[in-house]
């Protein structure tokens, strides 16, 4: 009878959970890069807030935005590239360390405040040469909320190595969009950062919207992201995603894509992502070959 309960209790907690505390996420992308093969990634996030997160006030996938839960984050990213006929062979991972808080100033009691740190170190290496590098990135960020689920935030990055991943980026946006970004602020050491997010109902239905936009400059370069998201129901969402950068040492031009997520309970989702980009900075370049590639990506989480 005994462990007749636990599976019952279990059984409850995995179909009818309405608060959770711990958030476990992983995903792979399969890459097909003009010129590659054997391409793919891994990534994994662990998040952990310090106060139970209601899950039943809007789209399940955006609770944790929706109750402006304090949280912090641990992330692991790998991605392999082997070209083709005896080329290149690299290999890259990141491990990254993000907390996040919402917050109300004395002065200010009726605008929360958000604050966030992170920190991503990245290894690469080329097994064909035995070339290897580790990249250190430092980021900050504060914002406000002028009203419900609408953030304004910005930040500085330090990119204290040539070449280092956002290992929360890579992760949340996909590696093309994370490589695009990382390029631009490459041996560049300082780079200021801004974003905005919303997410709201659409009136008389049980839908709503969301959106972020994002963007990183350093010096004369910079980089630019587009999220929208439609939730068709608490459960279930389609979304877009479009990025572009101005900086022409970047590997990539711009990248656009789609995704759908759906939560099989309150506290398990699937979802599949699609990436394609165009080289369009190097396409008019004798000296490197245009570098287009496509990304198919599944994911999945659980919440407890």
């Amino acid at each position: 009878m005994k462990k007749i309960g636990l599976a019952t209790a279990v059984l409850l907690a995995m179909t009818g959970a309405n608060a959770y505390q711990v958030e476990l996420q992983g995903q792979s992308e399969h890459l097909d890069v003009k010129g590659y093969d054997k391409t793919y990634t891994g990534q994994g996030q662990g998040t952990f807030y310090f106060k139970d997160v209601d899950s039943s006030k809007g789209p399940l996938a955006e609770a944790a935005f929706l109750n402006k839960a304090s949280n912090v984050q641990l992330g692991y990213h790998y991605n392999k590239l082997e070209a083709d006929n005896g080329g290149p062979r690299t290999q890259t991972q990141a491990y990254g360390a993000k907390v996040e808080g919402y917050y109300t100033l004395p002065a200010l009691p009726a605008v929360p405040m958000y604050g966030s740190a992170s920190y991503s170190h990245t290894q690469s290496k080329n097994k064909s040469t035995s070339y290897k590098d580790n990249g250190d990135r430092y980021a900050l960020e504060i914002g406000a909320m002028p009203t419900d689920n609408f953030l304004l935030a910005v930040g500085y990055t330090s990119v204290a190595n040539p070449y280092s991943l956002d290992n929360f980026k890579a992760f949340n946006n996909g590696l093309l969009i994370a490589q695009n970004e990382a390029g631009v602020a490459n041996q560049r050491k300082d780079a200021i950062t801004a974003r905005a997010k919303y997410v709201g109902n659409i009136d008389n239905t049980n839908m709503a919207f969301g959106f972020e936009v994002d963007s990183i400059f350093a010096n004369d370069n910079a980089a630019y992201g587009l999220a929208t998201d439609l939730y068709l129901t608490p459960k279930l969402s389609v979304g877009m995603t479009y990025a572009d950068t101005s900086s022409y040492d970047s590997l990539y031009g711009r990248v656009w894509g789609g995704n759908v997520n759906y939560f099989i309970t309150p506290v398990v989702s699937v979802g599949a992502t699609y990436n394609k980009l165009d080289a369009k900075n190097y396409k008019d370049s004798s000296a490197t070959p245009a570098a287009d590639a496509e990304t198919i990506g599944l994911n999945a989480r659980v919440r407890f």
